[in-house]
Formats: structure tokens, C-alpha cells, sequence
């Protein structure tokens, strides 16, 4: 038998020595930190700059190469969580955040993702952990009530839902459950024909999702939306893709309206697409991503009209309704058609209660087996906050867009770029001395004797798009706010989402005071020839 050397027997006895990894004293001590310590940064996450102003590398450079072989304390942990880490965050929290798409959070939701996460179950199956899936099953119920939609998407009527992680899993889980509906019907071989359509507004994530499910890249198409529809998915240039398609032997399989694209947050008329895909039996799945939370509002639920004729429906709780990522929603008509795309049934997992066929089994509405338990944190932002108050905190940031978009339009140095349909606000900067007109070159001396250069649209374009592209860049620099831009029927614009839950009007009014002050900066140092460039 070998022996031991000193080190190891250091090693055991001090193992066996040290506090349990969970002892529930510890935890306590230690968690009471925690919640402390985020207390203070929501505090004053506004004093930070809200997007990260290191370098790429950074932190390598301040961290050891190597794990620590001794532990080290929690204090000493959140020292370099303050001095380290928190440099190098981008402050998704702070009230002068507008950049993307909002992350909102709450009390509520972090609460619930601390329960979920102390708890720590993996609810694959109903047996794993039956309130896992009994109250996801509820909440989904709860959710889609409140949001009118029919019953053939809820657990009472012959639907259900679900909770995945992002949208991205929404649609590829959908996209599945479509591809093998159709191949069974046409015969697997035929995989090589199957379309997939979306705009060319559509997230990305559709395109992914396509590629990941087998779909020939050269079958995926981005319809081209216009100004004149908001750059919304007309159906009628829908339906001429298809005709084209079908005329090249081609199979429609998918399609999926957006409501509130990323871009812009256009809206698809749902209704007249879903006439065009139930004739050539295609799968319709709505992404209302970000806009489906604002749906339990009565006077936006207009916006998802039509979404009894689609199959499938989804929204990220986690984008504008409170719930800490991740988490999305996604409602099916036909839960059968996921569970025959994405069930697997080995030994090791049989039991009593899938077998009774009285439950549901979660990991079969998904890509992966092992699941969260989500709907712990949905459950506590609604009965938290209640259908009144989450109404009223998203109208709140509805009329704090309409406020920011009353003082862009009231600056005539700036331009609204695409209607404000939400709570997102795409906007520009405008060249100085711009005279907005079609043919040759020349000058025009406007009302107050400034001469201006005529341009013709496309220098126009390409002069703005690049003030733009600076002009962000430098308000973004300062740290004082933080936004995201999009390029839309070619114009770049700068996109400024409210929706943080610390947002308030005087962060509004603060971020707009910005703008204008770099905005008279760069105006006044134009340089035409540079911006052309």
C-alpha cells in the first residue's frame, strides 16, 4: 500500500476540515452580503458609466493565471468584484440605459431567480420536481389570459406553454416541430425544398434557427419591407416570394411575423399574413420579442390581432416585463407537434407518471433534456406587481418615449426616422445647412442668408449616415448614456429604448440635454470633406 506525502495529508485533513460548501449559516452570512452589495449598486448604478469603457484584454491582465489552491474569503471576492469586475460591465440596469433592448428587472424577479437558483432542481420531467412543471403550466395560463389570447394556446383549452431561455430556442423548437409536420407528410427526402421566410427586418435568430434545423441556406428568405408600410411584412409581396418559389419546385414551410422588430419595432400585419401562409400550409410563428409584453395593455392588443390563426406565439419576459434573463414565453396550438419533433424516451427516465400520460414532461417542448425552474421568478413579478401595476409600469416608459420624441421633433436639427410605436424612439441628426432636394448640385441661401450646399439624396445619405455613425459614438464615449443604432431602408439611425426599470423622466430630460450638447459640438466643428470621406 503507497504512502502518502505531506501535501496530501495536508490536503485531506484540511478538506475535511473546512465549513460544508452549503452550510446554512454561511450561506447566510455570506448571502446577506450579497443582497447588500447589490443593494448599493442599484443604488447608484446611475454614477457608473453605462457602457464599459475598457479595452478588450483588460481583465486578463488583472486576474492570476492560475485558480487560487487556498480559498479565499468572500470579502476579498467582492473587493476585486468591485474593483475588477465591475469596470468591465456594461450597465444593463442603469436609468441611462436606452441601448438594444431593455433587460428590466425587479425586486420581484430577482427574488424569484433566487429562490429558483437556491433551490436548484432540474425539472426535466414532471417527476423531477412536480411543482416545476405544474406551475410553469399555471403561469403560462396566467400570462396568456392576460395577454386575450385564444384558448387553443392555453392548458384549459388544446394548446399550452412553455418557458424557454431566449427566442432564439423558441424558434428553432417551432421550426422543428414544423420541418418534421411537413416531411412526414411529404417524405424526409424532400428536406432540400423547404422555405423559410421572414423580412428583411426579421431578428436573426429566425436565419439561425433555419440553418440549425437543416434547412438549405439557399431557402431562406428576407422579404424586402418599404417606408410605405413602416417597413412591416406586406402580405401581398409575401404571397409573390411563395408564388415564386413554388413556380421553382420549392416547398413554403415557415413564416414569422414580427411584432416590434428590432430595428425599429415594426409590426407585421398578422392577420393577412396568416391568410397567405394557411393557404400553402405553412407554419406561422409570432415573434413579439420585445412588443408582446405591452399587449396586456387593452390599447395595444390590437397589434397581436390575428394570432388566433397562427400556431405558435412568443415573448421575452425578460426584455420589458420585470423577469431577470432568462426567460421566454412561447404558447403553442398544437403541443403534439413539439413533443413528436423533440422527445426522447430512454430507460433511465421511464416512469409511472409519463407513462399515465396525465403530466407534462417539459424537456420534450425544448432542445435540451436539463430545464430551470423559470417560472418561479414569473410567478413572483405577477403576483407581485399585478396586472394594474405591470400595465401601468409599461405605460410609464410608453409616455417617456412620447416625451423624448416630442423633443427631438421640436429640434429641428434633428429627424424621427420611423413612427414611434412603443416605447423605442429612432431618430438623426441631420447635416448642417441640409436642403433636402433631387438633381444637380448648386446653392440655395435659406431664410437666414446661410448659404447651403444642394446635394443629391444619395451624398445626402451617405453625409448624414456618417455624422450619425460619429455623432453616437461620441455621445456613447462620454458615458453619460448609452444607445444602439440600426440602418434601416438604408438610413442610419439611433435607436432610444426606454424601458430600464430605474428609468425616470429626469433621466430622460438628462439624456436628451446630452444629445443637444453634442450635437451643437460637432455641428460646429463640421467638416463636410471629413464626413464624406
Amino acid at each position: 500500500m503507497g504512502s502518502l506525502n505531506t501535501e496530501d495529508v495536508l490536503e485531506h485533513s484540511s478538506a475535511f476540515g473546512a465549513t460544508n460548501p452549503l452550510d446554512p449559516e454561511e450561506f447566510r452570512r455570506q448571502g446577506h452580503m450579497i443582497i447588500d452589495f447589490l443593494a448599493d449598486y442599484y443604488r447608484d448604478v446611475e454614477k457608473y458609466p453605462v457602457r464599459s469603457q475598457v479595452e478588450p484584454g483588460y481583465l486578463r491582465k488583472r486576474l492570476p493565471e492560475t485558480a487560487p489552491y487556498n480559498p479565499e474569503s468572500i470579502e476579498t471576492i467582492l473587493q476585486d468584484v468591485t474593483s475588477e469586475i465591475i469596470p468591465g460591465l456594461t450597465h444593463w440596469q442603469s436609468p441611462n440605459y436606452y441601448a438594444y433592448f431593455p433587460s428590466s428587472g425587479s425586486v420581484a424577479g430577482f427574488l424569484g431567480e433566487m429562490l429558483s437558483t437556491g433551490f436548484n432542481v432540474v425539472g426535466f420531467n414532471w417527476m423531477s420536481s412536480p411543482a416545476a412543471t405544474e406551475l410553469e403550466s399555471i403561469v403560462m395560463d396566467w400570462f396568456g389570459k392576460m395577454l386575450n389570447l385564444p384558448k387553443s394556446y392555453l392548458f384549459s383549452g388544446t394548446g399550452g406553454g412553455v418557458l424557454q431561455g431566449t427566442t432564439c430556442e423558441a424558434i428553432l423548437c417551432t421550426l422543428t416541430a414544423a420541418r418534421d409536420r411537413k416531411l412526414n407528410k411529404i417524405g424526409r427526402e424532400h428536406i432540400g425544398r423547404l422555405v423559410v421566410y421572414g423580412s428583411d427586418q426579421t431578428h436573426c435568430a429566425l436565419q439561425k434557427a433555419a440553418q440549425i434545423a437543416g434547412i438549405n441556406p439557399k431557402n431562406f428568405r428576407a422579404v424586402k419591407t418599404f417606408k410605405a408600410n413602416s417597413f412591416g411584412l406586406a402580405a401581398s409581396t409575401l404571397r409573390e416570394v411563395i408564388l415564386e418559389d413554388i413556380e421553382a419546385g420549392l416547398i413554403p414551410l415557415f413564416v414569422c411575423p414580427t411584432v416590434g422588430t428590432t430595428s425599429s419595432t415594426a409590426v407585421d400585419p398578422i392577420g393577412p399574413i396568416c391568410e397567405v401562409a394557411k393557404e400553402y400550409e405553412m407554419w406561422v410563428h409570432i415573434d413579439a420579442a420585445y412588443a408582446g409584453s405591452a399587449c396586456i395593455c387593452p390599447e395595444f392588443r390590437h397589434f397581436i390581432d390575428g394570432v388566433e390563426e397562427a400556431d405558435s406565439f412568443s415573448l421575452n419576459a425578460h426584455k420589458w416585463f420585470f423577469t431577470t434573463l432568462d426567460c421566454c414565453c412561447l404558447w403553442v396550438k398544437d403541443p403534439s407537434s413539439l413533443v413528436k419533433a423533440l422527445s426522447t424516451n430512454p430507460e433511465y427516465l421511464r416512469n409511472k407518471a409519463t407513462e399515465s400520460r396525465q403530466v407534462v414532461d417539459y424537456k420534450d417542448w425544448q432542445i435540451a433534456l436539463s430545464r430551470r425552474f423559470r417560472s418561479m421568478k414569473l410567478w413572483m413579478v405577477l403576483r407581485s406587481y399585478g396586472v394594474t401595476n405591470l400595465r401601468n409600469f409599461l405605460r410609464s416608459h410608453v409616455r417617456m418615449a412620447k416625451t423624448f420624441e416630442g423633443l427631438v421633433g421640436a429640434d429641428r436639427r434633428f429627424e424621427i426616422t420611423v413612427p414611434r410605436t412603443f416605447a423605442m424612439v429612432c431618430f438623426r441628426l441631420l447635416p448642417p445647412t441640409t436642403v433636402k432636394v433631387c438633381g444637380e448640385n448648386g446653392v440655395h441661401q435659406n431664410g437666414n442668408g446661410v448659404i447651403a450646399v444642394l446635394r443629391d439624396e444619395n451624398e445626402e445619405l451617405v453625409l448624414a449616415n456618417k455624422l450619425n455613425q460619429v455623432y453616437l459614438e461620441t455621445v456613447n464615449a462620454t458615458g453619460s448614456v448609452y444607445m444602439t443604432h440600426a440602418v434601416v431602408g438604408g438610413v442610419y439611425m439611433i435607436r432610444f429604448a426606454v424601458g430600464s426599470t430605474l428609468t425616470e423622466e429626469r433621466h430622460v430630460i438628462h439624456a436628451w440635454e446630452v444629445l443637444q450638447e453634442h450635437a451643437d459640438l460637432i455641428l460646429s466643428k463640421f467638416d463636410e470633406a471629413k464626413f464624406s470621406s
